[in-house]
């Protein structure tokens, strides 16, 4: 939610904002607005509402100047999306300019008081309230006599007012009076620093950095990084100036490109196969018939001892856990509980010293994720997250964990990450399976299946037409219904959710059979029913399900496998996938999914990588 930029360096600051801008617009917002600074100390601040580009248009009637400059994105907590809400705010008479990221839970004090010293308030949002506060800092450290230097004067001037606030905070500020400095502060929303030569970016995560520079300085809670075209510090609240890390960006602008495909999200999905090549890269040892993950930080002897998981999570994440705990369950004969982050953290749940808990999250921002593994990180339960961004937040604060290396994902609606998810608990279940009862030779199976998956998902990918023609049928159906059992319900509720997301019709999964106990109120001539057929145990079952909802008049797409005769018969629509192993269906069976909802949001006009409200990192409650 919401985008940082910022800028200080030679150039004109606004090239790279606008640039960086348009790389964050995956991020979710309703607004966008931009301050500049130049060696004359004036600030220029453009904002709208609306696009980027709309702000862009702004931007090529003025032409602002200046070398160093903050850009913002806006996803709406407090106010309207307006012009006098949308970001960079001022703080006092223009001293201060800033953007933020979070929520200020203690603004309405702080906005009362402010507003009893004389601050004039010209927006709704909590951000302006930190504006005042910094202005205000300044005026209490110059009241105080002898002034420090300019430089200590900023910083504690953030200092001061940073440590009146509840809640999180990424913050990018300027100074009018410092044309060549620029201070980032963060506690629960990320800032990434560049550094360049004779420049210096600031953004609130590495891909606006991407083919600007190759050096960044990932920020921590409680630090502040002054950023100046020749030089950077980096403080802590409780031990002052401290040694930065310098890490290698692995990420160019090819990476966040969509590469010839009309949108991200089309173009994510035919990532997937390498996606999941990059994920079991290194992880599958032949030798030992197992998975193989550095990062986990625990011995085999520790895990061993572990006797139950808990995966927490939000949205398709979520989704993914599901497939995990059927699969670990399964295969490593290990209780696995998975519940939704955002009700982890506020409840008490009775747990066992031998649980240990995996976050689950794309972006390693999502808050109550965050939350939940704060939580039991305090109760002393071992934390280990699944996570795609490195140097992310929930990256940093988890004991170990596993990258998924599916590379970044910009569209809104998440695609590879989910199906890397999906992958990474395979092979955790073959993991913790090798460490208990599974054998060898079943172990050597599974990864004998895993590394064929690529090539299955390249061939299910060769559905793309057939789900555009079933698109254009169902395209303006108000309802969906999506039903699948065992390991294909979480597949079921992560179709619906990629349908409801991106093309607004209304969908629901559920377990198939589960159907006739309510859902089946639903269907009509009008409602379709995508039924995900497993060749398996549950085949029969499945297939009564289905014949239960034509029974009714209710049209019915179905995923199976060729050679389905029996499928092709009942079904008024057929989606074949290649077989595979039971414990991968859920990803194979996916694909034809996304694509489906992506080609009736396409042919519905919707915006398909940044759909309505929604936004990819969410850093909120």
């Amino acid at each position: 939610m919401c985008g940082i930029v910022g800028y200080v360096g030679k150039d004109r600051a606004v090239d790279f904002l606008l640039e960086g801008l348009r790389r964050l617009e995956y991020r979710g917002y309703d607004s966008a607005g931009i301050a500049t600074l130049d060696d004359r100390r004036r600030l220029h601040v453009l904002k709208s509402p609306g696009r980027i580009e709309t702000l862009a248009d702004e931007v090529r009637k003025q032409t602002p100047t200046g070398a160093t400059g903050i850009g913002h994105t806006r996803w709406a907590t407090h106010g309207a999306p307006t012009e006098r809400n949308a970001h960079p705010h001022l703080g006092g008479d223009g001293v201060v300019a800033l953007v933020h990221n979070g929520v200020i839970e203690n603004h309405a004090s702080l906005r009362e008081r402010l507003a009893a010293a004389g601050y004039e308030f010209r927006s709704q949002t909590d951000s302006e309230v930190v504006a005042h506060l910094i202005a205000e800092s300044l005026r209490q450290i110059d009241r105080r006599g002898p002034a420090p230097s300019p430089k200590d004067r900023l910083i504690q001037a953030v200092e001061l007012a940073v440590a009146q606030l509840q809640g999180t905070y990424g913050l990018a500020i300027l100074f009018r009076d410092a044309p060549e400095w620029l201070i980032g502060v963060r506690l629960g929303s990320p800032l990434v620093v560049g550094i360049g030569d004779g420049v210096h970016y600031l953004a609130s995560d590495a891909s606006p950095l991407a083919g600007h520079t190759d050096r960044i300085v990932y920020l921590a809670d409680h630090q502040l990084a002054l950023l100046m075209p020749d030089g950077l510090e980096v403080r802590h609240r409780d031990h002052g100036r401290i040694r930065h890390q310098i890490e290698s960006l692995e990420l160019d602008a090819a990476d966040v490109g969509t590469g010839g495909y009309d949108h991200y999200m089309l173009k994510e999905i035919f990532d997937q196969p390498e996606a999941l090549r990059n994920t079991m890269r290194g992880r599958l040892s032949d030798d030992d018939a197992t998975a193989v993950f550095g990062g986990l930080n625990l011995r085999p002897q520790e895990l061993r001892q572990v006797r139950r998981l808990l995966i927490t999570a939000c949205g398709t994440s979520w989704h993914a856990s599901l497939v995990g705990e059927y699969l670990i369950e399964e295969y490593a004969r290990l209780p696995v509980e998975v519940e939704y982050a955002s009700e982890l953290r506020y409840r008490n749940p009775p747990l066992e010293p031998d649980t240990l808990l995996f976050a689950v999250t794309q972006s390693g921002e999502t808050a109550d994720t965050l939350a939940a593994l704060r939580e039991l990180k305090r109760k002393g339960h071992p934390t280990l997250a699944i996570c795609n961004v490195v140097g992310s937040t929930i990256a940093q604060e988890a004991n170990g964990g596993i990258y998924l290396h599916a590379g970044p994902e910009i569209g809104v609606a998440s695609t590879k990450a989910y199906t890397s998810q999906c992958l990474a608990m395979a092979m955790l279940a073959l993991y913790f399976g090798r460490l208990h009862h599974l054998s060898y030779d079943q172990g050597r199976r599974m990864i004998d299946a895993m590394r064929r998956l690529p090539d299955a998902v390249e061939e299910a990918l060769q559905t793309h037409e057939v789900t555009r023609r079933i698109a254009e049928r169902y395209a303006d159906a108000g309802n969906f219904l999506y039903l699948g059992r065992q390991m294909n319900f979480p597949t079921a509720l992560e179709g619906a959710l990629k349908l409801k997301e991106i093309s607004y019709i209304h969908a629901e999964g559920y377990p198939a059979a589960e159907m006739k106990h309510g859902p089946i109120a639903l269907v009509d001539e009008h409602t379709p029913s995508v039924f995900l057929i497993p060749q398996g145990f549950v085949y029969d079952k499945v297939m009564a399900n289905l014949e239960e909802i034509k029974a009714r008049g209710g049209p019915v797409i179905a995923v199976t496998v060729e050679g389905d005769s029996q499928t092709k018969q009942l079904a008024d629509e057929v989606i074949y996938v290649p077989q595979v192993e039971e414990f991968l269906q859920p990803i194979v069976n996916i694909v034809p999914l996304q694509l489906l909802a992506y080609h009736i949001a396409v042919l519905r006009g919707c915006d398909v990588d940044k759909p309505r409200n929604l936004a990819k990192s969410v850093t909120v409650e």
